[in-house]
């Protein structure tokens, strides 16, 4: 007569108990890992479209080589219009928000190491503002976070870029760092530059905040 068989001693479905006991852990990590690598490709791309702005709007402007370069509505418009074609399929235009600012020196020389902002163009559909301050403000230490602000030097300005993009994350918010993705950048203009006023002869339309 054949002994019967403890089913304690069955160990052929060991594997297969295991795999569907680690399997929810499993998915949970490579979607994690999808979301947080997503999440970090986009805030890199966003980081170097903020430079990008930075650098395109500190080398607008047009005029003899001995005279100081003048800003139109127009170039300005054109270094938006770059950012948006540049972001691709993050589409700038509607999920984020370009805030470019001018920041002067009060006067010159500038021996109170304080700044204004002389103009404030914005894009895209997102309404964010500034973190950082708006047009007309003065008396500023600068532009940015403690620690890292942006100045100008004497009778020039700096570009400062924010940059304002509404993550879509790929599986879920609860996955995202952020919902938001906020960036910065600042160069100084390259050229000497007329900075009284933005000339707009040809009737652009302003890109206001």
């Amino acid at each position: 007569m054949r002994p019967s068989r403890n089913p304690f001693d069955d160990t052929s479905g060991v594997a297969l108990l295991e795999f569907a006991l680690v399997l929810p852990f499993l998915i949970l990590l490579c979607l994690g890992g999808a979301e947080m690598t997503n999440y970090i490709t986009t805030k890199m791309r966003i980081s170097q479209l903020a430079l990008q702005l930075a650098d395109n709007a500190a080398r607008i402007g047009v005029g003899a080589q001995l005279a100081a370069k003048t800003v139109s509505e127009t170039d300005i418009n054109d270094v938006m219009t770059g950012a948006q074609l540049s972001s691709g399929t993050l589409d700038l235009k509607k999920n984020g928000r370009i805030i470019i600012s001018d920041l002067e020196p009060m006067a010159t020389p500038n021996t109170a190491k304080k700044f204004k902002i002389g103009w404030q163009r914005c894009y895209g559909d997102q309404p964010l503002s500034s973190t950082y301050g708006k047009a007309g403000n003065t008396n500023l230490a600068g532009m940015g976070p403690a620690g890292q602000m942006a100045t100008a030097i004497d009778d020039n300005a700096t570009m400062f870029v924010e940059v304002h993009y509404v993550y879509t994350p790929l599986v879920g918010s609860e996955w995202a760092p952020s919902e938001t993705i906020h960036e910065i950048a600042s160069m100084a203009v390259r050229d000497r530059r007329d900075l009284t006023k933005i000339y707009n002869d040809e009737k652009a339309p302003v890109a206001s905040c």
